[in-house]
């Protein structure tokens, strides 16, 4: 069974005083079958795992290691962790100004699967995933993501998700800007993607309320760098009844050597 694996991992990335350390060590693996949330609150290193896991050219590896089935990510290229598996929705999907969704998801299926996919069973394969997330067709028409809400950005990351079928997603704050209707559809396509029941998913949010849609397998507590605690859903409600104040006073304490 593929499993994701990030072993003591640690993070720099380039400041004007120098390189600082965003994430300090962290454990964490996902099977196949298994989805995952990590919460913590703003300035943990959440998306800097995400985006670290992904390839992002900023972020700079100084130790650790990341396998996805057996296979050492942080060899590879971004495009070939894509084609690997690998799947990143961002928190803040970007535009592509001329490049068409219907233009940028065949290029993208092309792309991973080592051959364009047949067109008459494409078009009908993209029409059934945009109406799944009640996505206006017209879409596939226009430029990606260009003058579209924050809803229709996270509607669109879902489609994707569908189309290329990665054999892991990690959803960087997928909920960030949803109304509750936007939230329950995407939560939706999310749960679709995971009922395949070999799929992978790593969801990283700073609040509950998406987890009411998505129930994880495990949740772990991201505070300074660092998997704080784990456990299912009952840490994710406690966590809504406390809050993150306990973890950050101790994480806080630790690194002043208290």
């Amino acid at each position: 069974m593929p499993t994701l694996e990030i072993r003591d991992l640690h993070v720099s990335v380039n400041t004007e005083s120098g390189p600082k350390e965003i994430l300090k060590g962290v454990d964490l693996t996902i099977a196949s079958g298994e989805v995952h949330a990590i919460m913590g609150p703003n300035g943990s290193g959440k998306s800097t795992l995400a985006y670290s896991i992904a390839g992002h050219p900023k972020y700079q590896i100084t130790s650790g290691t990341v396998t996805m089935d057996g296979e050492d990510l942080l060899a590879m290229t971004v495009d070939e962790r894509a084609r690997a598996g690998l799947f990143l929705a961002m928190q803040y999907p970007v535009e592509v100004p001329g490049v068409s969704v219907a233009n940028f998801l065949r290029t993208a299926k092309t792309a991973i699967d080592g051959e364009a996919p047949k067109l008459r069973t494409w078009v009908k394969d993209v029409n059934g995933a945009m109406d799944r997330v009640q996505m206006d067709r017209e879409f596939a028409n226009r430029s990606v993501n260009e003058g579209f809400s924050g809803g229709e950005k996270k509607r669109h990351e879902v489609v994707q998700l569908e189309l290329l079928n990665p054999q892991f997603a990690i959803l960087d704050e997928t909920d960030s800007g949803l109304d509750i209707d936007a939230l329950r559809i995407v939560s939706e396509g999310v749960n679709r993607f995971s009922a395949q029941g070999d799929r992978g998913v790593l969801l990283i949010t700073h609040y509950t309320r998406i987890l009411r849609y998505i129930k994880p397998d495990f949740v772990h507590v991201f505070v300074n760098g660092r998997v704080a605690e784990q456990g299912g859903q009952e840490l994710a409600e406690r966590l809504e009844a406390e809050g993150y104040d306990k973890y950050v006073r101790a994480a806080n304490a630790a690194t002043a050597g208290v």
